[in-house]
């Protein structure tokens, strides 16, 4: 696997604070200037920044602080973070949904009372009391309900930077404000320029928050795959300290401990058996639907599920380094993630509400300047609707609403996807490169024949075959060695011991020098190979491996290898033409062998006795060919190729997934998965765009209608309580898009 390592320095900040997108570029770029930080990257549907860095934690909350916003480091086991942002999530929505009610309960009234007397100007010294009491209870409605829009307002301000509340504090402020003078001062406007808007103002407020109401609910359901997760982990285990048995939390379980689960029992812990023989339920970790059968010597995962046997393990791995809590830190690093298309909208967004603010200046300046009358009035609702229609919230959740979705959807198939750049590339692939052992086959070779030159005991030369493959450790050589073992052959200690890459191994086993590998291994050490090569030339047509034996530079013996095809990669790698992807072969096998294997598989294009560091260079020709390239290994071999291609792919299982680091790692091992992660990070990509392009199209279209375009060809003014309609819901439109993402299946389910 590709071994580029995750920073151990990283910290998690909750923000507080941030109501649009614009505020992201400003708390990255002010963490971004701390001292110690190599990035930070903020996702703003989760109000978090990822802070990668060797730097103090106080410092990260001064900077936030210093640009307008709250901070709070998470210091939380998993389960505690994610229990406490609930805690938190729930009750945001139940002060919001009482902001709502509470300016919705004035607003709604004067609305109606708008909408069916018709007569909200100022003429009568009655009208005049009444609207003053209505303005009072107005700005109530915004100090209760609307409060936290203006202090944020003010708090960006004070840091000279504007965002989302800015624009709802000047909208409903300059409402409020005109409204007020039109009742204590009326001789100052025209007679028909005497109208209030305090209804504007609370019905606003309670849109905007009945918005971001549904908004925390609905992005709730986004982190269903880490609930998940999280709900994995037991919350005891059952320790064995001689003939005694104690429960305790797994928080105390040690290293070491022996722990007894039960049928019906969840793993507690990252162990290997010691004792008893069962099945278990690994489909939530793997995504593999089979039972796993587990006997002595076998790892368990935390998480996990015990069928029927019951099992006694020794703990290997406990807290933040079980397989599990790694996954699930894997998970939410990739939901933090940002691909390139959800940078360009944080960089659009950055100069977005400055632009607004011109905008609704230009827009009210018109009507003052070429407007009718009263040309005030005309003014005052534009630049209120303009204010209030372009919030750029939409935006802001375009992208990271769906990659949250979209990496938890993943995380359910078995795939780990690591950053938000593979997320976006695995989506435009057009070709596979597949490593042939170990991803198309299972990895597990045997030896299927013996055939020596001359009367020579078959049993002879796999004992010493397998003394000289003891000092290996090529899956070639655990063939050998295993076979020898099932026969109990005993096996004779190796010296000079000597491994050629993609070439065989060579060493001294009682006095005699031995060669066991390939036939350029046999031809560098000029050893004559034509006595067995008809047989050779069978057992590749046959898509079997030959291996050649020599002793003291003279063949004695060609073994007949096979490695059995996993019994899924024949439908996978249909379902992977299906998607329109081109598939190539990579192996260090023969010629021969590798067309035998190609044939099977109807793959076109492949290419054999491929030096393990010779891989990159055929990822890079196809890459000169103008091809986005995937590669998929299961190797430390493949390493040099995962790396050069667009989105390297990690075959894998268990811990060595939670370990390393690659682009995406396939926690089954099935070609499905590698299909199932294509497919879901174009249908990913495809809810991004039509989030961003909604998003774009929304902005762009409501900015000119509120200025005004219409009135002068339908005499249409858009009012601003529609704007704050509009704005609240083009969030949960957004937000209810990427939620689609959680019904999307694989083809192949």
């Amino acid at each position: 696997m590709v071994t580029e390592k995750a920073s151990v320095n990283e910290q998690i900040l909750l923000i507080e604070g941030a109501g649009c997108a614009s505020c992201v570029g400003k708390i990255e770029k002010a963490l971004n200037h701390v001292a110690g930080v190599e990035q930070a990257a903020m996702n703003f549907a989760q109000r978090s920044v990822t802070v990668t860095g060797d730097v103090a934690a106080q410092h990260l909350v001064d900077a936030v602080e210093a640009a307008g916003y709250r901070a709070k480091l998470v210091e939380q086991s998993e389960s505690e973070l994610f229990a406490e942002k609930e805690k938190a999530d729930q009750l945001y929505y139940r002060r919001l949904m009482k902001n709502m009610a509470i300016a919705l309960a004035l607003g709604v009234p004067m609305m109606l009372y708008g909408m069916v007397i018709g007569d909200m100007s100022i003429d009568t010294t009655p009208k005049r009391v009444g609207w003053f009491i209505a303005g009072l209870l107005t700005l109530a409605v915004m100090y209760t309900a609307g409060r936290h829009f203006y202090l944020s307002a003010w708090n960006t301000l004070r840091h000279h930077n504007a965002n989302m509340d800015t624009l709802v504090a000047l909208g409903t402020g300059t409402a409020w404000l005109y409204s007020m003078v039109v009742v204590l001062m009326p001789d100052l406007f025209p007679a028909q320029a005497r109208h209030v808007y305090f209804e504007a103002s609370a019905m606003i407020i309670g849109l905007i928050n009945l918005g971001l109401a549904l908004e925390v609910r609905a992005r709730g359901r986004t982190s269903e795959a880490i609930k998940r997760l999280i709900g994995l982990q037991a919350k005891t285990a059952r320790i064995v300290k001689g003939d005694d048995e104690i429960d305790i939390p797994v928080e105390h379980v040690q290293v070491g401990m022996l722990v007894r689960v039960r049928p019906g029992e969840k793993i507690p812990v990252d162990g290997v058996v010691v004792e008893g023989k069962s099945t278990l339920d690994e489909s939530m970790l793997t995504g593999e639907p089979m039972p796993v059968a587990k006997t002595p010597s076998d790892e368990l995962y935390t998480g996990t599920f015990n069928k029927s046997g019951t099992l006694v393990f020794k703990a290997s791995r406990v807290g933040k380094d079980t397989a599990l809590a790694q996954i699930i830190g894997l998970v939410k690093k990739a939901q933090n993630a940002k691909p390139s298309i959800g940078r360009l909208a944080d960089t659009i967004s950055g100069y977005f509400v400055p632009t607004i603010m011109m905008i609704a200046v230009l827009s009210a300046l018109a009507w003052l300047n070429f407007g009718p009358e009263p040309s005030v009035a005309f003014a005052v609702v534009s630049a209120t609707t303009v204010l209030i229609i372009a919030c750029p919230c939409a935006l802001g959740l375009a992208t990271p609403m769906s990659v949250m979705v979209g990496v938890g959807k993943a995380a359910e198939a078995g795939v780990l996807i690591r950053n938000g750049e593979a997320l976006q590339t695995s989506s435009k692939l057009t070709t596979i490169v597949l490593d042939k052992t170990g991803t198309l086959t299972q990895g597990q070779p045997r030896i299927t024949g013996i055939y020596p030159v001359d009367d020579l005991a078959k049993s002879e030369v796999l004992r010493l075959a397998a003394s000289l493959e003891a000092g290996s450790e090529h899956p070639l050589a655990d063939a050998v060695v295993a076979s020898a073992k099932d026969a109990g052959l005993s096996l004779s200690n190796v010296h000079d011991f000597h491994a050629v890459i993609g070439q065989g191994v060579s060493g001294v086993v009682e006095g005699h020098r031995l060669l066991l590998g390939n036939k350029r291994l046999m031809a560098e050490n000029q050893v004559e190979t034509e006595a067995l090569q008809r047989e050779a030339d069978d057992l590749a047509a046959q898509a079997q491996t030959p291996v050649f034996f020599a002793i003291d530079g003279n063949l004695v013996a060609v073994f007949a290898i096979a490695d059995p095809l996993k019994s899924d990669t024949l439908a996978a790698l249909e379902r992977l033409r299906r998607d329109g992807l081109k598939i190539v072969m990579l192996t260090g096998d023969n010629t021969a062998t590798a067309a035998a294997i190609a044939e099977k598989l109807s793959i076109s294009e492949f290419y054999a006795e491929v030096q393990p560091s010779d891989k990159s260079q055929y990822v890079q020709q196809l890459q000169a060919q103008g091809e986005r390239v995937g590669m998929v290994g299961d190797g430390i071999n493949d390493a040099p190729a995962l790396a050069q291609a667009d989105v390297g792919f990690a075959i894998g299982t268990g811990t060595d997934i939670a370990m390393e680091s690659a682009d995406v790692t396939l926690m089954r091992g099935s070609l499905h998965g590698l299909a199932d992660a294509i497919e879901v990070s174009r249908a990913t990509l495809g809810n991004i765009k039509q989030n961003l392009v909604g998003a774009f199209i929304y902005n762009v279209a409501g900015i000119p209608i509120a200025a005004g375009v219409l009135y002068p060809i339908a005499g249409i003014l858009l009012s601003p309580v529609v704007a704050g309609a509009a704005m609240a819901f083009s969030s949960l439109t957004v937000v209810s898009n990427a939620n689609r993402l959680r019904f999307f299946k694989p083809s192949n389910r």
